[in-house]
């Protein structure tokens, strides 16, 4: 990947990342049209009607559980991660680089948190000034030198100061969502086809097969989006990271030992997706790269040492 300045790098991924997520609602919202379609058969008028009736409900369920999932999300990640508070005092050379980055562009500094573990790996999350939050492990504290380590920093910042963990959590909710969705559909196919009548079970199962098979369309999407969304802005931070350590290679270096270095057992995996590298592991092959929500480290660092 070429760099071609900080700025145009910026507006460039924004565009994207805004048509990527409103792919989100508009995958669902096509989803519980294509049912209706499918269903009455391309009849036109019963097709809108229906969809038009539904649309509230849709519309109300997916706040409702986007709102609770948003509102949550903080102590759930601490909960995955079994994370701690790290202090000035508990960590002075941390905290001074954080503090000394945070200055230097004019940003509040946010929580510092740390995960007991040899691995090595870092994360950013929260919504806003109150709940961000850059996580660090204990592995990466101590085997990174001073300007490796503020490289990494300086990338979890640009993720903050971008709304890239924002966009993250929303498009992990709206991913969530249609997996519980596939998940409800399943299970009602599976536990309810023995308790109605052979004539009933037809018509029910016509309309179960429609509903999961749109259903996991819709659920293969989101995640496509939600890999692309993530991909575009790591290249972001990176970029963003270089410019205000003015180290690309910092950063370069510290990609390289953690590379291979970064597996971390977590309670979540939409929470492992957050990590600064979440790759498959260094003996892994075939596909698996694929649907990482990165783009391959090395890449990552062939950017940066053309800065």
């Amino acid at each position: 990947m070429k760099y071609v300045g900080l700025q145009s790098q910026i507006n460039s991924n924004n565009r994207k990342s805004i048509l990527l997520l409103a792919g989100f609602p508009a995958v669902i919202l096509g989803g519980v049209y294509l049912f209706y379609y499918f269903l009455f058969d391309g009849e036109m008028e019963h097709v809108n009607y229906e969809f038009l009736i539904a649309l509230p409900f849709v519309i109300g369920a997916v706040g409702i559980w986007f709102l609770i999932a948003f509102a949550s999300h903080s102590a759930l990640i601490k909960f995955a991660t079994k994370s701690h508070t790290l202090d000035r005092k508990d960590n002075m050379r941390v905290y001074n680089l954080t503090e000394n980055l945070c200055m230097s562009m004019g940003m509040k500094m946010p929580q510092l948190q740390v995960i007991e573990s040899d691995a090595l790996n870092a994360f950013a999350s929260g919504i806003n000034e109150n709940t961000y939050t850059i996580t660090l492990t204990t592995g990466i504290i101590d085997t990174l030198d001073d300007r490796e380590l503020e490289g990494v920093i300086a990338h979890e910042l640009m993720h903050i100061r971008n709304r890239d963990v924002r966009l993250l959590i929303i498009s992990i909710i709206f991913v969530g969502i249609m997996g519980f969705v596939v998940q409800v559909i399943f299970r009602s196919m599976i536990f309810g086809s023995g308790r109605r009548s052979r004539k009933d079970n037809k018509v029910d199962e016509r309309v179960m097969l429609i509903a999961l098979a749109i259903a996991v369309l819709a659920y293969l999407l989101t995640i496509l989006f939600k890999f692309a969304l993530s991909r575009k802005r790591e290249y972001l931070a990176d970029a963003g990271a270089a410019e205000m350590t003015k180290n690309p290679l910092g950063l370069a270096s510290a990609l390289r030992k953690i590379s291979g270095n970064h597996d971390l057992e977590v309670r979540s995996s939409d929470v492992q997706q957050m990590f600064i590298e979440n790759g498959p592991k260094k003996n892994a092959v075939g596909l698996s790269g694929l649907f990482s929500t990165h783009p391959p480290i090395g890449k990552r660092i062939e950017f940066l040492e053309q800065m």
